[in-house]
Order: structure tokens, then C-alpha cells, then sequence
């Protein structure tokens, strides 16, 4: 395996690792100017584990990604690709301003 393909190696060996349908786990790698884009294709349903929760574990493998790159000398990005039409359900945005922050006057009276 050459060298520039170690980055999308690592990302399967450690999506495989996660998921419960390993076989359907690929990824495709494409350099620009920009640096490296691996883009990972993995089962609509394995999603939510290689997500994560609040995207953590995506998170982590990004991170480990970017180590990997660096050790290449090289800028390596992630990219999980979710098809048309499927939906993991609504965002929440977890931002820390104003707008985040629960709105009480939309609570009616609440009594114990």
C-alpha cells in the first residue's frame, strides 16, 4: 500500500471496528489544492454509531485523522456522506448564545 493511501486505510480499519455491517464500509480519496477529502460510505443504518453521540465519536476520528495526515505532511479532511432523502432527525444547535437558552416565557403555568 503506498503511503498517500494510509490516511484512507486508517478511517476503514477504525469505521469497520464500529460498525455492524463492516462489508459496506468504503472510502473514496481525492486530493486538490486544498489537501486530502476522504469521503466515507458506510450503511444508512451504522450512521448513528460512527456519528456518535453530539458527533464525538466523528469528532475523534477526525482527530486522529489530522495526526495521521500530519505525519504525512499532508491536510486530511472527513467527510461522511449520507445519500439523498435520509434523515437523522433534527439538529439541535448546542451554540452558547443567547439563542440557545431555553425560553421560559413559552412555559405555562407548571405546578407540582
Amino acid at each position: 500500500m503506498a503511503v498517500e493511501e494510509q490516511d484512507a486505510a486508517f478511517v476503514e480499519y477504525v469505521v469497520r471496528a464500529l460498525v455492524d455491517n463492516p462489508d459496506d464500509v468504503r472510502t473514496e480519496r481525492v486530493v486538490d489544492e486544498m489537501g486530502v477529502l476522504i469521503t466515507l460510505h458506510i450503511n444508512p443504518k451504522d450512521m448513528g454509531q460512527v456519528i456518535g453521540r453530539q458527533g464525538q465519536t466523528a469528532k475523534a476520528i477526525r482527530t486522529l485523522l489530522r495526526v495521521v495526515g500530519a505525519k504525512h505532511k499532508a491536510r486530511v479532511n472527513l467527510k461522511i456522506y449520507e445519500p439523498e432523502g435520509s434523515h437523522r432527525g433534527p439538529r439541535m444547535d448546542h451554540g452558547s448564545g443567547a439563542d440557545s437558552a431555553p425560553n421560559h416565557d413559552d412555559i405555562d403555568d407548571f405546578k407540582i
